[in-house]
């Protein structure tokens, strides 16, 4: 029995989309994107306009959310939610709003990660454990998204 049919089975019947090995494997995917979108925007600001860690960090955060959103829209959950400008942009706004939840995970794991731990990774001079500690801290938020997301957004629960 695989691991999937194994969370199935602890599943009810209604959540089973959740649990998919194919959506989960995208919404990883589409992760891996933002993870990008969001350490380039955190080392151009931090790195080359001197932005503080958390600034940089917010900044970074928010370009991935919408950088997922729009690939997340277009492929991962292709075929759940209305057509339609309107039903886009409530998609836009719930994703936003769903993704606080992990944003505040985030940003949270992020700070303890940089502002209390003393932790240097120094490259050529320059301490770049700001940018290290990004994934971890984006890695401990993707759970809570996943789930969020595919729940509130997309609603992959709702009959057809």
């Amino acid at each position: 029995m695989s691991v999937g049919d194994r969370l199935r089975g602890l599943v009810p019947e209604r959540f089973e989309a959740l649990v998919s090995g194919v959506r989960f494997g995208q919404f990883l995917s589409v992760g891996i994107v933002g993870a990008i979108s969001d350490n380039a925007v955190l080392a151009v600001l931090g790195l080359a306009f001197g932005v503080p860690d958390l600034w940089a960090k917010a900044a970074g955060v928010e370009t991935a959310i919408v950088v997922m959103f729009l690939v997340n829209e277009h492929w991962t959950f292709s075929g759940d939610g209305e057509a339609g400008l309107r039903p886009f942009l409530e998609r836009l706004g719930k994703s936003h709003l769903v993704r606080t939840g992990g944003v505040t995970v985030q940003l949270v794991v992020y700070w303890l990660l940089t502002q209390q731990l003393t932790v240097e990774l120094v490259v050529a001079g320059r301490d770049l454990w700001f940018i290290a500690a990004s994934p971890i801290a984006i890695a401990a938020a993707m759970s809570v998204n996943y789930v969020f997301e595919s729940l509130f957004t997309w609603q992959v629960h709702q009959d057809e």
